[in-house]
């Protein structure tokens, strides 16, 4: 089985852009994360619909902090950050959502896996033009996060198609991709890389797995 392919809204596109790069894109990725910042909840609301009436299912939609938006959208999950709703509240009373945690640190990531959290996303795994001067966490640090928690792991900051295995071989469920796919000269082109990246390094690794020891 594959691992999972989430991609990031990047917060320097119009919905427009989005919603036309979402239409050619979403039957070769799992999850779209909408991840505005500034758009108020109408405008999320509305970036939804334009996403739904683009053939986007609702299934694949992840909304970034906004729990009220997610559940009255019924979009797949929520995911939440340090300044969101705690993840232990939003699993009492929205239980429904897959509730992803974005965490930095260890402590956090087994904190959110035992207060609920349906996943984390880790990062950022390698140096990326996002986070400029920022110490990149490093394959051993993800390697860590997933051996303490019980949940799957999503890495996420400067993954390529070519250091996608890496991050899959150090037990990550799968990536998560801002403008390595939305940014890119064709996002479709793109996006299938990702994917055929994610489908070889699982089954690499599982026949590794499989291999008998010599």
């Amino acid at each position: 089985m594959s691992g999972e392919l989430h991609v990031i809204s990047t917060g320097k596109q119009s919905l427009k852009t989005v919603t036309s790069i979402m239409r050619q894109i979403h039957p070769f990725i799992d999850y779209f994360h909408l991840r505005e910042k500034s758009w108020s909840a109408h405008e999320l609301i509305q970036g939804v619909k334009s996403l739904s009436v683009a053939g986007v299912p609702t299934e694949k939609i992840m909304i970034n902090d906004r729990v009220d938006v997610a559940h009255a959208m019924n979009t797949r999950g929520v995911q939440l950050s340090d300044q969101s709703m705690g993840v232990e509240l939003v699993n009492r009373y929205y239980n429904h959502l897959r509730i992803g945690c974005s965490v930095h640190h260890t402590a956090k990531g087994v904190a959110a896996a035992k207060h609920g959290a349906d996943y984390l996303l880790f990062g950022h795994i390698f140096e990326t033009q996002s986070k400029p001067g920022m110490k990149p966490k490093g394959l051993a640090s993800l390697r860590e996060m997933v051996e303490r928690v019980p949940i799957p792991v999503i890495a996420i900051g400067g993954i390529t198609p070519a250091n996608t295995s890496d991050v899959i071989q150090n037990g990550a469920s799968g990536i998560a991709v801002l403008s390595g796919v939305l940014l890119a000269d064709d996002p479709l082109k793109a996006a299938l890389a990702y994917q055929k990246a994610l489908k070889n390094s699982t089954y690499a690794e599982g026949r590794c797995k499989d291999e008998p020891k010599l």
